[in-house]
C-alpha cells in the first residue's frame, strides 16, 4: 500500500448519486484510467452495554483491499488490526457490546492510472444514500511527507477546488503510511456523514 488520501466529493443539488459519480468516472477514463473492478469499505459501530472499564465505542471496519483483515478502532483513534475471526469474537460478546446503528459503507468503482489507484464510491447507511467519497492512493511511496506535493497536483487535476490542502493525518509525517491510516480517514468521513444526518433530523 502507498500513501492514501480520502476526500468528499460534493453532490450538486437535484442530482442523484449516479449522476454525481458520472463526471468523475468520465474524467478518470479521459485521463487514461483503467477500470479494475469494484471496492467496498464498511463500518459497524458497537457500544458498550457494561459500566466496567471497557471502551465505550468500537468501530469494526472492513476493506476489500484487505479481505483477511478486520480493523477495530476505538475512541481516541487506537486501531487493532486482526484477522477476520474478529467478527466472530464480536458476535460472541453480545452481552458486552451491541450494534449502535446500521452499517455504513462506501462502495464503488476502482481505477488504475500509472502509479495511482483511484476509488470513487457512494456512501450509504442501510437504504439511505449519504454522499460520495474519493480515495486517491499513490503506490510509489509510503512516506506522506515525501509525496504529498505530487499527490496534491494529481488530485487538483482530478478534483479541482475540492482537493484537500493538507496531507492525511499520521502521527509522524516522516513515518511509513499504514493501511489503518486510510481506515481512520474513512471513519472520520463516516462519522461526519452520521452527524450531518442526525443534525438534519432534529
Amino acid at each position: 500500500m502507498g500513501v492514501t488520501c480520502v476526500c468528499q466529493w460534493p453532490i450538486p443539488e437535484g442530482r442523484s448519486s449516479q449522476q454525481a459519480l458520472e463526471p468523475l468516472h468520465k474524467k478518470l477514463e479521459l485521463l487514461g484510467g483503467t477500470k479494475t473492478g469494484y471496492y467496498c469499505v464498511d463500518c459497524e459501530t458497537y457500544t458498550s452495554n457494561q459500566t466496567m472499564n471497557l471502551s465505550a465505542v468500537i468501530n469494526v471496519m472492513h476493506n476489500t483491499e484487505y479481505p483477511f483483515s478486520v480493523f477495530a478502532i476505538v475512541e481516541g483513534g487506537q486501531c487493532l488490526v486482526a484477522d477476520n475471526m474478529f467478527d466472530m469474537l464480536m458476535m460472541r460478546m453480545k452481552s458486552f457490546y451491541s450494534k449502535k446503528s446500521a452499517k455504513i459503507e462506501a462502495r464503488g468503482q476502482r481505477f488504475e492510472l500509472g502509479d495511482f489507484i483511484v476509488k470513487v464510491g457512494a456512501v450509504s447507511a442501510g437504504p439511505n444514500f449519504k454522499g460520495i467519497l474519493c480515495e486517491v492512493e499513490y503506490t510509489a511511496c509510503v512516506v506522506p511527507a515525501e509525496c504529498w506535493s505530487m499527490m496534491c497536483e494529481f488530485m487538483q487535476g482530478l478534483l479541482g477546488p475540492h482537493c484537500p490542502t493538507v496531507p492525511p493525518v499520521v502521527s509522524k509525517p516522516e513515518r511509513l503510511f499504514l493501511p489503518q491510516d486510510a481506515m481512520l480517514q474513512y471513519l472520520e468521513h463516516f462519522n461526519h456523514f452520521k452527524k450531518s444526518q442526525s443534525q438534519f433530523n432534529r
